[in-house]
């Protein structure tokens, strides 16, 4: 019998790519579940550093598959899961992209673009609950993430300055 995680990286990455609807960071409540809570190819800690390292690293937020594929597998793991992820979504992608022009006046096609709109909004507001819940281990961690949402939801200030002033927190051992 093979214990290779190549093919079980592959198949549920391919199949979560499919609905990923709002891209990757949408997907994220699912690959928590299954990367921590099933497979137990990571800790609730090891996922939320994966996420936090995917976002602060140029190029697409897609990235936190390949750091999932990579703790799992190496870089083997890193591109079969990033293979996955992206191969059958920008297949998908190409083929829907050659007749979707054609029908943008179609009553349906407005209404399947305005009901993708909440759906998509309601994953990545899912997605930023749980990578909350799995990084916000005390009274004072839930804290600074409340705040910094109110303050990034309700002022114009660079987010790159909220960062800073929660990394300087976690820097000087308050968490």
């Amino acid at each position: 019998m093979n214990d290779s995680p190549l093919l079980p990286l592959f198949t549920y990455f391919a199949g979560l790519s499919l609905f990923a609807v709002g891209g990757a960071n949408a997907a994220i409540p699912e690959m928590h579940r299954v990367a921590v809570d099933v497979m137990h190819w990571m800790s609730d800690r090891q996922f939320a550093d994966s996420f936090a390292i995917a976002q602060v690293s140029p190029g697409p937020n897609v990235i936190v598959v390949a750091l999932i594929g990579y703790h799992v597998a190496g870089l083997a793991g890193a591109a079969v899961a990033t293979i996955g992820m992206c191969g059958p979504t920008c297949t998908m992608a190409f083929i829907v992209a050659r007749f979707w022009d054609r029908f943008k006046d179609a009553p349906w096609r407005i209404a399947i673009q305005a009901g993708l709109v909440p759906v998509s909004l309601g994953l990545i507001a899912a997605s930023a609950f749980v990578l909350a819940r799995a990084a916000d281990h005390s009274i004072l961690a839930a804290l600074i993430t409340a705040v910094t949402a109110a303050v990034a939801y309700w002022t114009r200030v660079n987010p790159l300055w909220i960062f800073l002033v929660a990394g300087a927190i976690g820097l000087a051992g308050w968490l």
